[in-house]
């Protein structure tokens, strides 16, 4: 099999994973991998970057001020910004 490319599943493979997707919770062995339940060290990013365009964009100051006032050390402000625009645009 090439490197990348997916084969279409067998009908025992599809049976298979309806089966287990038909499993409640309590049922599902997960003692060779047991769920993470702490997520503290948890680093956001690692495995999905979104591509960043770089522009100007006018904001009144009294809102940068927030921002900047509301995240650790005025630290990562322009990424709580984004992120407020992102949750906002998918609501609409």
């Amino acid at each position: 099999m090439k490197t990348g490319i997916s084969k279409e599943l067998t009908s025992g493979q599809k049976a298979e994973i309806e089966a287990l997707a038909k499993l409640p919770d309590e049922k599902i062995d997960t003692s060779d991998i047991p769920e993470i339940l702490d997520w503290a060290g948890a680093k956001r990013g690692l495995l999905y970057r979104p591509i960043k365009q770089q522009i100007t964009l006018r904001l009144d100051a009294d809102v940068v001020a927030w921002f900047r006032s509301n995240t650790p050390n005025g630290r990562g402000y322009q990424t709580e910004i984004n992120r407020v625009l992102r949750e906002y645009a998918q609501r609409i």
